[in-house]
């Protein structure tokens, strides 16, 4: 490759541009619409009001504060076990089978652990109803015998009720030899109209060896307006009302340049719907890895309609209320509903169940450069060399399947990577890291090693006959590592070892992508739903959780190859929930098109909400070239977005961000920069998601709940509670409608220092040189004051403090140090957790947990203090008993305070006092 600069670069087309609309009208043939699934046609015939369940209130028990009763279908007469199980403000309850033919499929390894109950007892006996409550909690659970139904009250408020719409739908196992007489021939399936033994979709037959197996419920959540959630789709973030075939999809799915504003599913799956109002945020997680199929319906309905078991005499007047239908295909009943009531509670509630986001290394939050494919090792050296020639830093250099020996997974292409621990060791030496692709399928070739090792152990996904299934992906003819079993796991993990995988280094780490998992040319381009896995359950039940095993799997080896050392990086195409115990998620394949830079706002910010705070999209997009203007903009959101990745597809022209001119080149460089600069910023955010399950990149409900004018807004968002990021999403714009949220709130130009003041909406002028970006006042946010060539040459940087004063003269931050790779911030508590706090004129740094051990050489040298209204008379600085002036600069039309030139250690204590009489 050239490292010489071109000319500038003018707008172009991709090559493929002219085919690819094409292209993609054809792939969505490949995929289903909601009319054309079975269970949601069988489903759907389950009218509301309709419903055949009561509930046989004989046979409540309450034992160790698990309450269990049986719900009986009048139609068929099969009694169902209904168990409701406390813990603070969660409720799980559970329908299953009590006798059923064999275990339905009950999803494991999600759930990080058991749920400690609380005690609910029986309240109130009436007729045909019982209540259940804690008399330390403002939580009852009502239940209605017939027809059945539960409702949860607060304080004897209406939150939310189940089965109130009598959509319960539980499809219970039956005997192979009771299918219907028409389905004994193989072709005779096109008369088994609702799949429920066979089911056809172009020319694929899916056989059910267990017949109809589906399961729903709805659930009414009473004066919530706006829902969120439910990733992965190329949507709004908030959650739209469906029409009739229409529903949300969780069904994960390897769909190339995905179609926006849809609510098909993609890549990844999360069944967590979070409903908000005012003074309330609920969860439902429905805790179900088959194909689930979302409806949402908000409408007005008058207040009086409650529980019959929550009289209401108030004068009747019309509230929102969302109905929400979950359909799925297997498994049972599980859902747990997290009763907040604040945003932050129900983060941590869910976090408690399945698990706090992962502390990533530091390096993963720098910038990462990506294409299909660095051709060779002297490609990746000039890619890498020309970084340093423009002054542009980064950490991370990736390589894709053409780096492999024939898309082996684990080799190296012997004539374009001849020596890759000298490629590795280079970039060693630079300090940056390199990424490489591992994909599950594993090309089918008995001198391939770990085939033959696969093969032999019965390590591979099976066919319904019994034999190892064969799909068609990038080698060709490939096998499945069954991940859903932990010996495959700890297998597949053992692979990473620095013995086993050959001329890998411990700068090396993984990619996993192909993982839903994409099988060409088989239905919907996925493993056929009647292949088997561990323990003989189908794919059907446990498909959503295939990638979200191979991740786990990769995690755990990288840990085993440094000994239980070294933080992991790992990212994932496809996920589940808990997917964020283990790394990174993409959006995926999306488009160099302006549409697809506007959309994965709101995707990054439902993906955050659901317990999945490091995500990103592919900057500038994967398919297609983009435009100067468009890649400068996805440069601008994308260093702003808590994943910051550069990729595009093979074929498509270098994009290297030297490559578009002097001009451009410098505005790329100031974005890159500006990401390193905030570092300190972005490793404080991660490590408050990882102990406290806060999201990084926060919607603005999140951060001002009570204000309902934030409610739909999806175009600008929060990083912490202290950034206000204004992305440009489209062309030609010179000006943004900025809402600055909050009553009485200011609001701080995070580079020219101007004041604004909430709650109001202002034009902001905007050029290309940059996106609007605002500190919240009440806000401190540790900044570096220089970068270096990738964050392994900041270690040590000093720091600034940009403080942002709020309406009283108060600020507050945090920064979070430690060796920024290791787990000795667990093992050895080695690591400096500060506060700072402005209040009363005076600056203070101290210890936010005295647990910590670490001691940092860092200095701050710098800091700013926006908001201040008069200049002092004199700043004077105390620490270690002594007193010192601090000179210092003041600007009247700023209100903009500075100290240069300062020497303070960030692990001590400290205090500036600011004397302005």
């Amino acid at each position: 490759m050239s490292l010489q600069e071109p000319a500038p670069l003018t707008p172009h087309a991709s090559d493929t541009d002219a085919t690819l609309d094409g292209i993609l009208t054809e792939d969505k043939k490949k995929f289903k619409t909601c009319s054309q699934i079975g269970f949601y046609r069988r489903q759907k015939l389950l009218l509301p009001g309709q419903s055949p369940y009561y509930a046989d209130l004989e046979t409540v028990i309450v034992d160790k504060g698990i309450t269990t009763l049986q719900i009986i279908n009048q139609d068929t007469k099969v009694p169902l076990q209904l168990q409701i199980i406390p813990c603070e403000s969660i409720f799980r309850l559970k329908i299953n089978e009590i006798s059923p033919l064999k275990p339905r499929y009950e999803v494991p390894d999600v759930i990080v652990k058991d749920m400690a109950t609380e005690r609910l007892s029986v309240s109130q006996r009436e007729s045909g109803s019982i209540v259940l409550e804690n008399p330390n909690g403002p939580y009852k659970i009502h239940i209605t015998a017939q027809p059945f139904s539960v409702s949860v009250t607060a304080d004897d408020k209406l939150l939310l009720s189940l089965n109130s719409q009598g959509l319960l739908y539980f499809e219970c196992l039956v005997s192979p030899q009771s299918k219907s007489a028409i389905l004994e021939s193989d072709s005779d399936v096109t008369k088994d109209e609702y799949g429920l033994w066979r089911e056809k979709f172009g020319e694929f037959v899916d056989i059910k060896a267990s017949g109809p197996t589906s399961v729903g419920l709805d659930v009414s959540l009473h004066g919530f307006e706006y829902v969120y959630g439910l990733p992965e789709h190329a949507d709004t973030h908030r959650l739209q009302n469906t029409e009739d075939n229409d529903a949300y999809r969780l069904y994960n799915l390897d769909v190339f340049a995905y179609k926006v504003y849809d609510k098909m599913g993609t890549y990844g799956s999360v069944p967590l719907l979070l409903a908000h109002k005012p003074l309330q945020t609920c969860g439902l997680f429905w805790l179900n890895a088959s194909e689930t199929l979302v409806e949402i319906n908000t409408r007005a309905v008058p207040q009086s309609s409650l529980s019959r078991s929550v009289p209401d005499t108030r004068k009747q007047r019309a509230i929102p209320q969302t109905e929400v239908r979950w359909m799925s295909e297997s498994g049972i009943v599980d859902l747990f509903l997290l009763m907040g009531p604040s945003p932050q509670d129900v983060f941590r509630q869910y976090a408690h169940l399945t698990g706090f986001q992962a502390l990533p290394p530091l390096f993963s939050l720098g910038y990462h450069q990506c294409r299909w494919n660095y051709e060779d090792e002297a490609d990746v050296e000039a890619v890498d060399l020309g970084f340093d020639l423009n002054n542009i830093p980064y950490d991370v250099i990736w390589l894709d399947i053409e780096h492999t020996d024939g898309k082996r997974y684990f080799t190296w292409d012997p004539e374009r990577f001849r020596n890759p621990t000298r490629m590795q060791e280079q970039l060693k030496q630079k300090k940056r890291k390199l990424v490489v692709i591992s994909d599950p399928h594993i090309k089918v070739d008995p001198d391939y090693s770990l085939y033959s090792q696969a093969k032999a152990r019965g390590y591979f996904v099976k066919d319904r006959d019994g034999q190892d299934f064969e799909g068609n992906c990038w080698p060709g003819t490939s096998c499945y590592l069954d991940f859903t079993n932990p010996a495959v796991r700890d297998w597949y993990a053992a692979q990473y070892a620095l013995d086993s995988y050959k001329d890998s280094t411990e700068v090396l780490f993984v990619w996993n992508d192909m993982n839903e998992p994409s099988v060409f040319e088989a239905p919907e381009m996925t493993m056929p739903k009647s292949a088997v896995h561990y323990k003989g359950c189908e794919h059907r039940d446990l498909h959503n959780l295939y990638g979200f095993y191979q991740q786990m799997s990769t995690f755990k080896g990288l840990i085993q190859r440094s000994a239980g050392q070294e933080r992991p990086f790992v990212l994932t195409r496809s996920f589940f929930a808990g997917s964020q115990r283990y790394g990174a998620v993409w959006t995926g394949d999306n488009k160099a098109d302006w549409e697809y830079l506007k959309i994965s706002v709101p995707m990054l910010l439902t993906l955050n909400v659901t317990g999945i705070s490091f995500c990103g999209a592919d900057v500038g997009g994967f398919v297609g070239d983009p435009e100067p203007e468009l890649l400068i903009r996805w440069y601008q959101a994308g260093a702003f977005q808590p994943f910051f990745r550069a990729h595009a597809v093979q074929n498509s022209k270098r994009r290297e961000p030297w490559l578009f001119g002097k001009d451009n080149i410098l505005l790329l460089k100031r974005v890159i920069e500006e990401r390193y600069t905030l570092l300190p910023f972005w490793y404080l955010l991660f490590y408050q998601a990882h102990v406290s399950a806060q999201p990084v990149m926060r919607p603005l409900w999140v951060e001002f709940p009570k204000h309902p004018e934030s409610f739909g807004e999806e175009t600008q968002y929060m990083l912490g509670s202290a950034l206000l990021v204004v992305p440009v999403l489209a062309p030609g714009v010179s000006a943004l409608d900025v809402l600055f949220p909050g009553s009485g709130e200011r609001w701080y130009n995070f580079r020219k220092y101007e004041c604004m003041r909430g709650p109001h909406r202002k034009k902001i002028k905007v050029t290309l040189d940059e996106i609007p970006v605002f500190q919240r006042g009440g806000s401190i946010i540790p900044l570096h004051t220089r970068v270096g060539k990738s964050t392994g040459w900041m270690d040590g940087f000093p720091y600034e403090l940009r403080v942002a004063l709020d309406s009283k003269g108060f600020a507050e931050g945090e920064l979070f140090l430690d060796d920024g790779h290791s787990f000795n911030y667990i093992r050895d508590s080695m690591f400096t957790h500060r506060k700072f706090a402005l209040q009363k004129n005076v600056l203070s740094s101290s210890s936010a947990d005295s647990k910590g051990k670490y001691q940092s050489e860092s200095i701050v040298e710098r800091v700013q203090l926006m908001g201040v209204k008069k200049q002092p008379l004199e700043v004077i600085l105390h620490s270690s008993g002594v007193k010192t002036n601090v000179a210092f600069t003041y600007s009247a039309k700023l209100c903009l305070l500075s100290l240069e030139s300062l020497s303070l250690c960030v692990s001590t204590d400290w205090e500036i006092h600011i004397r302005d009489k």
